[in-house]
């Protein structure tokens, strides 16, 4: 990457391309957040209760998914193998499939009336950075040559676990 930047000025073409672009993506995924704090409440709604519930769902994929690929890391036997159990078994990656779910319950969460539906952005934002350009691409890539990935790839959706069996 650096390479394409050229010699001149290539401090601040790093601060932008990274400092400034993460700034911005930051800025835009925690707008329902901020946003919640600048709003009266009258109680919660039904939709933000099933934020609530979508955020635990999500929390608990992400969580669990971390957990049992830790777990699976420690033990000396599986060095060099793929974990496909567990939660790994309907998703192959189900903490960022959880960290995009934990996003869609916060904007629903965040929602205090039609006039906030602009807030969407955020969980469309994070989802397609997951799915698209940061996390899932940058492992499935990893991970395209090995045999036992193809297999466990040819059974098992990439990001959404109940969309058919190869999913997103």
């Amino acid at each position: 990457m650096r390479k394409s930047w050229g010699t001149t000025l290539v401090h601040l073409k790093a601060f932008i391309n990274v400092f400034v672009l993460q700034g911005v993506l930051l800025f835009i995924i925690s707008l329902p957040i901020m946003h919640s704090f600048t709003q009266a409440t009258t109680g919660l709604q039904w939709w933000q209760l099933l934020g609530v519930m979508i955020w635990l769902i999500g929390f608990y994929f992400e969580v669990v998914g971390d957990r049992q690929l830790e777990n699976f890391k420690k033990n000396k036997q599986n060095k060099g193998k793929l974990l496909t159990d567990g939660l790994w078994s309907l998703t192959r990656h189900p903490n960022y499939f959880g960290e995009a779910i934990c996003w869609w319950g916060i904007f629903l969460i965040s929602l205090t009336g039609l006039g906030n539906s602009w807030l969407i952005i955020s969980p469309i934002v994070i989802n397609l950075l997951l799915v698209f350009v940061s996390g899932v691409p940058l492992l499935e890539e990893k991970y395209k040559e090995r045999e036992d990935f193809k297999v466990y790839a040819s059974k098992t959706p990439k990001f959404f676990p109940i969309i058919g069996k190869k999913g997103l």
